[in-house]
């Protein structure tokens, strides 16, 4: 349980992403540290500014990097790179619906090929002797 509320908060930091999940508000988990307090400011997942019923991009991204065990770094430069932006943060919404589309169908495809091709965004890594 901990190592998921860990990878959740690494997702979140790399993505700025808000809470990725319910757990983490402590909702199935019956944790009684949340206080009233806590409670009130956080939204509930249903009203998390989703559109129509769908979840927001960053959600949908979020939940596809957990889905697929792919690595949130490499998925934000190749995300970059996709949308033909310097980061991702300049990317309109429609490249970046566009992207998460083709991350989902990538993935659902040949999750073998789309990891060697994040791979290829990896930055190499200095030998010491």
């Amino acid at each position: 349980m901990a190592e998921t509320r860990a990878v959740n908060r690494a997702l979140r930091k790399a993505y700025g992403i808000g809470l990725c999940s319910v757990e983490e508000l402590g909702w199935l988990t019956g944790s009684s540290g949340a206080t009233r307090e806590q409670t009130q400011s956080v939204k509930p997942p249903h009203q998390n500014g989703s559109r129509n019923g769908q979840p927001r991009l960053r959600d949908r991204l979020c939940v596809l990097i957990r889905q697929y065990g792919l690595d949130p770094i490499l998925v934000k430069a190749y995300a970059a790179d996709f949308c033909g932006t310097p980061t991702l943060r300049e990317a309109n919404r429609e490249l970046i619906e566009s992207f998460v589309s083709h991350l989902s169908t990538s993935a659902k495809e040949n999750r073998d090929a789309l990891i060697c091709k994040l791979n290829s965004y990896s930055q190499p890594t200095e030998v010491k002797s």
